[in-house]
């Protein structure tokens, strides 16, 4: 699975949402269903910082896509990820708008708990809801009755640009000539000699 040499057609880009990787990548993986693609591969990342996915984990742009299997575990060789706010929820976006997956957050920290560094690590780990991966189970897969199939994981990682964190952005820098244009407002407000 995710073999490098993977024959794509011309100007191919991987930017899926989220009820993309839940629903036509996670769900396929936890049916044990084919997809084609087979671009994304199963790794345990715990071993791995964030920086060394490189090479291991299925690139786009700056962020890297794998599977796994859930784990309480989440220390690396250099750090640990940290949980990040509330899960949320990923929906289909057809007309009944089901729940199918939960989406959850973590931050990368550089150290030992609880006194590491935060970096700008963020790694998003989908899972199927707790609706969806029963009925996958027993539709779909009443053979092995051992293997927890609710237990995979897509997770994408990326390294964010602003400073809390998140992702999301808090806003765009001011340039130098920005905070001189508004600094002469504030000229206003100072009274000059005559």
């Amino acid at each position: 699975m995710g073999d490098k040499n993977v024959n794509l057609p011309p100007g191919f880009r991987f930017y899926p949402t989220d009820e993309e990787l839940v629903v036509h990548f996670l769900h396929r993986k936890v049916a044990l269903l084919p997809f084609h693609p087979d671009i994304i591969p199963d790794l345990h990342p715990h071993p791995y910082d964030p920086w060394d996915l490189d090479g291991k984990a299925m690139r786009e742009g700056n962020k890297w896509y794998f599977f796994s299997r859930k784990t309480q575990s989440r220390v690396t060789a250099n750090g640990y990820w940290k949980a990040l706010g509330v899960d949320e929820p990923v929906f289909t976006s057809t007309g009944d708008g089901k729940k199918m997956g939960v989406k959850k957050h973590y931050g990368f920290y550089i150290g030992e708990s609880p006194a590491g560094t935060k970096t700008n690590w963020i790694m998003q780990e989908y899972s199927l809801s707790e609706s969806a991966s029963t009925s996958y189970r027993s539709s779909k897969r009443r053979g092995n009755p051992k293997i927890d199939y609710s237990a995979w994981v897509l997770c994408r990682v990326f390294e964010s640009n602003d400073d809390n964190g998140s992702g999301s952005g808090s806003g765009a820098e001011l340039s130098c000539l920005d905070e001189v244009f508004l600094s002469l407002d504030d000229l206003e407000d100072i009274s000059l000699p005559n």
